[in-house]
């Protein structure tokens, strides 16, 4: 490739900017590969030094990303909206590659909308700004399936809204929140806009232990935020008597009467583990959080939210200074799908095929010997010898995985990060698979997977 400009300052500096004005113009665009920096250094007559410091000044600056032997590429713009914790999780994704970073569900399994537009009045809802934020109707549906009796139900825009707007109301600047390690990296995100410091909780095969968390009460935690079914990133769903457990836990603690616990059951009807709660011991206490994303579409931003009336109506007097109410167009469609047989057997069909494919997945790596416990939803943790040698290896065969660290109380990426996971240095011990969009060839991806978990290095191995 030859670079279609003039170069009068061959200085770094000048250099760097030719560069940096091609991108800006669009004449190099985002994934275009540049000469090489001998190359260029030929053409005009410096030094490879020269050019090698024009290029890491583009590196700094996010014009230009590395890729080792592969060269040097225009980097896409960075998308400021996204934490450096979520960026990290997969990085760039090349096409063709089988991405199974995402954590998101697949497409083919989600209930048809067609059906539920089609019975529903598609004529705006004038209704008045103070009425009840969910409808009536879909209010009974979700009381009747709720885990445990709940003093107030409402209506947001996803789970992450609901769990944002709880901790909003029961967080302080400076308190501290017991949290998953490894978790959701959002929620990492969430405290540490608010202010607050996470506490790291540890898990095993049924969530959190017990006894983690009675240390991480004893520093008096506003907060714990827990994942009772199919955890991200474990896929660990809590038995019912790990959660008296947990309830026991917060009763006997010093001040645990004051702790509000929030519940993220995210990926509830496409888990195979029964609802639990520890609503059923404290009652009031517990916010319960029940997203439809993943087992009915991620674009209806609809998720229920219930528990304590003092808790629940702080929520929704913040959002009717906001949002006000989720859309009651879309309440009516989640209802349709929530009682119609149809959408019904689908989201039925589609637990149990993310369950084929986890247990796929998972059997062809215990064959190859690396132990996996069992994992409910669609994703599982991966154990591996170094992150950075195994995102290298898979993204040779072809496969995008999510990075572990992010994942990681205390474990993001800092400030000087490379959002790549497959540059992060370091072994990190696991990655994220989203095992629910294997729909085939299974026992080929964890031949790939088993293949990149002994992984050490930074070169693929053969």
């Amino acid at each position: 490739m030859h670079l279609p400009a003039a170069f009068p300052d061959r200085s770094p500096q000048g250099i760097a900017g030719v560069i940096a004005r091609l991108v800006n113009e669009g004449v190099l665009a985002p994934g275009d590969r540049l000469p090489t920096v001998r190359e260029i250094a030929a053409d005009l007559g410096v030094s490879p030094a020269t050019v090698s410091a024009a290029w890491q000044a583009l590196s700094r600056a996010g014009v230009l990303v590395s890729r080792g032997r592969a060269g040097s590429f225009v980097q896409a713009p960075q998308r400021d909206w996204l934490t450096r914790r979520v960026r990290g999780m997969s990085g760039q994704v090349e096409r063709g590659t089988l991405d199974l970073s995402t954590g998101t569900p697949d497409p083919g399994l989600l209930p048809a909308l067609g059906r539920a537009f089609a019975r529903v009045s598609l004529r705006a809802d004038a209704g008045r700004y103070g009425d009840l934020p969910v409808l009536p109707d879909l209010a009974e549906v979700l009381e009747d399936s709720w885990p445990s009796p709940a003093e107030m139900i409402t209506v947001v825009d996803g789970a992450l809204d609901g769990i944002s707007r709880v901790l909003e109301q029961v967080v302080r600047f400076g308190d501290r929140v017991a949290v998953e390690s490894p978790g959701f990296p959002y929620f990492f995100d969430l405290l540490d806009a608010l202010g607050a410091e996470a506490v790291p909780l540890e898990l095993d095969e049924e969530g959190v232990l017990p006894a983690s968390l009675s240390r991480a009460l004893a520093r008096h935690p506003s907060a714990v935020i827990l994942q009772p079914r199919a955890q991200n990133p474990t896929g660990a769903s809590m038995s019912a008597h790990r959660a008296q457990q947990l309830a026991g836990a917060v009763r006997a603690a010093r001040d645990g009467d004051r702790v509000v616990v929030i519940e993220d059951d995210h990926s509830g009807m496409i888990a195979m583990a029964p609802a639990v709660t520890l609503a059923h011991w404290l009652p009031d206490q517990v916010v319960h959080v029940r997203s439809f994303s993943k087992s009915h579409g991620p674009d209806l931003r609809i998720a229920a939210l219930g528990g304590p009336a003092r808790v629940v109506e702080r929520v929704i007097a913040r959002r009717m200074l906001g949002p006000g109410w989720t859309s009651r167009l879309l309440q009516a469609v989640l209802l349709d799908m929530l009682t119609d047989a149809d959408s019904i057997a689908e989201v039925r069909a589609a637990r149990l095929a993310y369950r084929d494919r986890q247990e796929a997945v998972a059997a062809g790596l215990r064959r190859r010997g690396v132990a996996i416990p069992a994992s409910d939803g669609i994703n599982l943790w991966l154990p591996v010898a170094d992150e950075r040698a195994a995102h290298v290896r898979l993204a040779a065969a072809g496969i995008a995985v999510a990075g572990g660290a992010p994942f990681l109380a205390g474990g993001s990426p800092g400030d000087d990060a490379e959002p790549d996971p497959a540059t992060r240095p370091g072994p990190a011990g696991f990655v994220r698979v989203t095992a629910g969009l294997v729909a085939q060839g299974a026992s080929g991806v964890a031949a790939e997977l088993a293949t990149a978990a002994r992984a050490t290095g930074s070169r693929p191995s053969g």
